[in-house]
């Protein structure tokens, strides 16, 4: 039985044959333009059509490809931005809090000047209670800082309240706008005296406290400023309270009232000064707040 033999072409000679091939098709194409002419129109109405669609969705691609990168990029510009902003923020936020505290010092430090005879130490409220007014607060100084019941307590331009109740590190202050204080007090003007009678409701719609047992021979007049008495039995004298109004004559003609618009703004407290004595009452003498 025979075998049929496969005929097989080398690759030396199959490049042979093909180059032959091209160089005869470009030949032709050269002498015979006119014969090759359809075939070329042919292959240029199928090609370049194809070439224009593929440029065109290479086009498309590359847009594509363009746009989401710059999205990618604006994402990631946006959240830079974004951190900055809040930094920013916090930035701002951190020196609108040392501002006010540099300020609420520098108050300290005016107060301070003007009642440099007595001895302070300053504090912080740490506890206001319920509500907005400082009718009662804890500070964060208590006896281990030097601090006593019955000590006098500062803020603003003048007198806050009086300490109540002391601990170790902390204590409570009861404000002249609490209806259990009682304050002894004189006008600057005409050594007149009264009694500064804590309000707390007419301290919460009016911004005033009551004023009360002004003699009826008294030459006070409103605008005048009250003070701290000599006679006070727990406060020290001189101490600013605040500007009297509306002084009028009570039903009885024997005494007169008024209202009286402290010096501190009871709504908001912060830093408080101490003063670390006490009023010195000489024995037998009136006891009155």
């Amino acid at each position: 039985m025979k075998h049929r033999r496969n005929f097989q072409f080398s690759p030396k000679t199959l490049l042979i044959v093909l180059t032959v091939i091209c160089m005869l098709l470009v030949s032709v194409s050269v002498l015979f333009k006119d014969v090759t002419r359809p075939f070329t129109n042919i292959v240029a109405a199928v090609v370049i059509p194809m070439q224009d669609g593929i440029n065109s969705v290479g086009v498309w691609v590359s847009d594509r490809f363009t746009s989401m990168q710059s999205m990618e990029e604006l994402r990631t510009e946006n959240e830079q931005l974004r951190q900055q902003v809040e930094n920013l923020t916090q930035q701002n936020e951190s020196l609108q809090s040392d501002q006010q505290e540099l300020e609420d010092l520098r108050s300290l430090f005016s107060l301070s000047q003007q009642y440099a005879n007595y001895t302070k130490v300053g504090a912080r409220v740490i506890s206001s209670g319920s509500g907005n007014w400082y009718e009662n607060f804890i500070i964060n100084k208590g006896s281990d800082d030097g601090i006593a019941v019955n000590m006098n307590v500062l803020a603003g331009d003048g007198l806050v309240g009086i300490v109540t109740e002391v601990g170790s590190n902390y204590a409570k202050v009861q404000s002249i706008i609490s209806d259990d204080s009682n304050v002894s007090a004189m006008s600057v003007n005409t050594s007149d005296t009264c009694v500064v009678r804590g309000n707390s409701q007419s301290a919460r719609r009016d911004g005033v406290i009551d004023v009360t047992y002004i003699s009826k021979d008294a030459t006070m007049v409103d605008g005048d400023e009250l003070v701290t008495s000599n006679i006070s039995s727990k406060y020290l004298p001189g101490l600013k309270i605040g500007t009297v109004s509306g002084i009028e004559m009570d039903s009885s003609n024997l005494t007169k009232s008024a209202v009286i618009t402290p010096v501190v703004d009871f709504q908001h407290i912060d830093e408080v000064l101490v003063i670390t004595q006490l009023k010195e009452v000489p024995a037998g003498s009136e006891t009155a707040d």
